[in-house]
């Protein structure tokens, strides 16, 4: 039992867990934003314990949908991955499949009788487009906009589960978030793919790597840095974000475009071997910060302790998983 619990939290990769964490906690923050302010209906800020069933739930999300997608990808990862324990036979994909589904039925429960039964869409949905994912994967551009919708149900979830609100759910604000998330983490997946060429192309996954190849693919990384930056300034400056910016949401926004671009530059000097693979961190940090400046838009504070955690905690963690082949 101990060996197989070792090896479930190992395919978890809680590294990743900040990527859904920090992307609920945008939706949670958003919604007290809005249950501090003056023009608030129904809105009511969730207290202590409600927020952090919230957390916990959003934080190990990433990791309990990672065994379905891990199942789902062995093809590739016998060649990109085959260090991982569902490939050498150490974790039993039947038994991890099945502690998997207890832990999602928890996570839909809890939801409904604690928290706010209508977070249940934004959670099943999440699920669903999981398993979608792994097939759009081989489909060019598809996959990097389903995962960012995928991690983007987080946000909503993050929103909803936090307490009553009234229609409309999605106002023009409420919408350039979620797309705001789809694009920092569909950018932070095609990264991770060069990673995965050899792998994916093998497995007739046709990335947007495997179809422009590799060199040419290198040269899109750098450009597509600038991607979230120019969408923040597009939805911003057309007023279709309601919150104003602030001194702080500067301060860490122009971090986060450092690193983003950063991370493009490691991805067009390393777009293959060893390197690729180590840049992950600053791929993670840059797409994980990015969310978390944008909490600043609705709490200053809070988002800098994001910030600085997130950008701390992701390299330490990503340490204890060194491996390039696991």
């Amino acid at each position: 039992m101990f060996i197989f619990i070792k090896a479930y939290i190992k395919s978890m990769r809680l590294y990743y867990a900040f990527v859904t964490g920090i992307a609920g906690w945008i939706g949670m923050a958003f919604y007290e934003y809005i249950a501090e302010s003056p023009y608030q209906s129904i809105e009511q800020v969730p207290d202590t314990e409600k927020k952090t069933v919230i957390l916990i739930l959003l934080f190990l999300s990433w990791g309990i949908n990672q065994i379905v997608n891990d199942y789902l990808g062995l093809a590739e990862d016998k060649i990109n991955a085959p260090n991982r324990p569902m490939v050498t036979g150490e974790l039993d994909p039947q038994k991890a499949l099945l502690l998997t589904g207890v832990l999602l039925m928890t996570t839909l429960g809890i939801t409904y009788f604690f928290l706010e039964p209508i977070a249940l869409i934004p959670a099943i949905l999440g699920v669903a487009l999981n398993i979608v994912y792994e097939y759009a994967k081989g489909c060019g551009i598809a996959g990097n906009l389903v995962f960012g919708l995928m991690i983007s149900t987080c946000t909503a979830f993050g929103f909803m589960a936090a307490g009553p609100t009234e229609p409309p759910y999605f106002t023009y604000s409420r919408v350039s978030v979620l797309i705001l998330v789809t694009v920092m983490n569909g950018l932070m997946t095609f990264y991770t793919y060069f990673k995965d060429y050899e792998g994916d192309k093998a497995a007739g996954k046709k990335t947007l790597i495997v179809r422009f190849g590799v060199e040419r693919s290198r040269y899109l990384a750098a450009i597509s840095a600038f991607l979230p930056a120019g969408i923040f300034g597009l939805l911003y400056f057309n007023h279709f974000i309601e919150a104003k910016v602030n001194t702080m949401f500067l301060i860490l926004a122009g971090l986060t475009v450092f690193l983003e671009l950063w991370t493009g530059y490691l991805y067009f000097k390393n777009p293959q071997g060893e390197r690729t693979y180590f840049s992950l961190v600053a791929n993670f940090r840059a797409c994980i910060c990015g969310q978390a400046s944008l909490i600043a838009l609705f709490n200053s504070e809070l988002a800098m302790l994001l910030f600085l955690v997130s950008y701390m905690f992701v390299g330490f963690i990503f340490d204890l998983h060194a491996d390039p082949k696991s």
